[in-house]
C-alpha cells in the first residue's frame, strides 16, 4: 500500500467508522497532505523516522506554530496507529516522538463592563434574536458551533435547561438563568409566531435558516462598533469570559469544568492562571512590600 493509499483509506475510517466531522476530516487531510507533500509518494512500510523529523523541522523553518506542529504530527501517528492495526505496514514510525512545547498562552477575555456594554440594546433588525443568542453564549458558557446547533426542541424552559450538544458528539445539560430565560422567552414569541420559520433550528437568519459561525462573528463585530465595546471581541471570548467570571464569583473548577464541557480539568484549570495573574496585579498595586523603595 502507498502512502496516498493509506491516508485516503484512513480518511474513510475516520469519516464513516469513528463517524468524525466534516471539519476534523478536512483537518487531517490537511495534515497528511503536508506531509506527502514534503516527503513524496512511497510504499507506506518506507516511511522512516527521519522523514517525519525532516518534515517537522521544514515546517519550523516555515514559521509553524508549535501547537501546529504539535497536530500535524498527532494526525500523522493516528494514520499509522490505524495502519498498524489495521496490518497495512508493522510499524508506526512515529512511536516516541514528542511533539514540540506549545507555549502557554492564557485565553483573553472581556471585563464585566465591557460585557455588560456588548449586551446592551442596539437598533439592529435582529435585536430579538441577537440578544437571546449573546445570553445563551456568555449566560451559557457556549462554543459558537454549540449555539447556531441548537434546536428549539432543546430548551427546557421550564426546568431552565439546556441541552447542548458539544465536541465529539457529547451531550450536556447547561442552566439558564433568569436573565437567559427572559431573552430568550422575547424571543421566541416572534420566533415561533412566523408561520415561514417552523425550521428545527433555534437562531435562524434573515432568510429563515440556520445561523451559522461566521454569521456570529461578524453580528459580534457590527454590536461592538454599535455599543461602544471591545471591538476585538470573538465568540471564544465570550465564552472564556463566563468561565472567568464564574471563577472569580468563587464557582467551584469543576463545576465550571462540566458546564463548559471540557473532557479534561488541566483545560479548565488555564482559568485559574488569569486569576492569579490579577491577584498578583493587585497585591503589587496595592501592599506596601511589593513596592521596590
Amino acid at each position: 500500500m502507498t502512502l496516498s493509499e493509506a491516508i485516503v483509506a484512513f480518511l474513510k475510517q475516520l469519516r464513516d467508522v469513528r463517524l468524525a466531522s466534516p471539519h476534523t476530516v478536512d483537518a487531517y487531510r490537511r495534515d497528511l497532505k503536508s506531509f506527502i507533500a514534503h516527503a513524496g509518494e512511497m510504499p507506506l512500510a518506507g516511511v522512516q523516522r527521519t522523514h517525519v523529523q525532516d518534515w517537522l523541522v521544514a515546517q519550523h523553518a516555515a514559521g509553524r506554530a508549535p501547537a501546529s506542529l504539535a497536530r500535524r504530527l498527532s494526525a500523522l501517528r493516528s494514520m499509522f496507529d490505524a495502519a498498524v492495526r489495521a496490518g497495512w505496514c508493522e510499524a508506526n514510525p512515529t512511536d516516541g516522538m514528542s511533539p514540540p512545547k506549545k507555549a502557554r498562552r492564557l485565553p483573553r477575555t472581556l471585563s464585566a463592563e465591557q460585557t455588560a456594554l456588548l449586551m446592551g440594546p442596539t437598533d439592529a433588525d435582529s435585536e430579538l434574536r441577537d440578544a437571546a443568542l449573546l445570553a445563551v453564549m456568555y449566560g451559557c458558557g457556549l462554543r459558537v458551533s454549540e449555539a447556531v446547533g441548537l434546536d428549539v426542541s432543546d430548551l427546557d424552559m421550564q426546568s431552565a435547561e439546556l441541552r447542548v450538544l458539544g465536541k465529539g458528539g457529547k451531550e450536556r445539560i447547561a442552566p439558564m438563568a433568569e436573565g437567559v430565560l427572559r431573552l430568550l422567552g422575547t424571543y421566541l414569541e416572534t420566533r415561533l409566531a412566523n408561520p415561514d420559520m417552523q425550521v428545527r433550528a433555534l437562531f435562524l437568519n434573515r432568510r429563515g435558516g440556520r445561523l451559522t459561525t461566521r454569521s456570529v462573528q461578524r453580528m459580534l463585530k457590527q454590536r461592538a462598533l454599535a455599543t461602544g465595546a471591545d471591538s476585538s471581541v470573538t465568540p471564544h471570548r465570550l465564552r472564556h469570559s463566563f468561565a472567568t467570571h464564574l471563577l472569580a464569583g468563587g464557582v467551584d473548577l469543576r463545576a465550571i469544568q462540566e458546564l463548559l464541557g471540557h473532557a479534561s480539568l488541566s483545560t479548565t484549570e488555564r482559568y485559574t492562571h488569569l486569576d492569579i495573574d490579577k491577584l498578583t496585579g493587585i497585591y503589587d498595586a496595592a501592599h506596601p512590600r511589593a513596592r521596590k523603595h
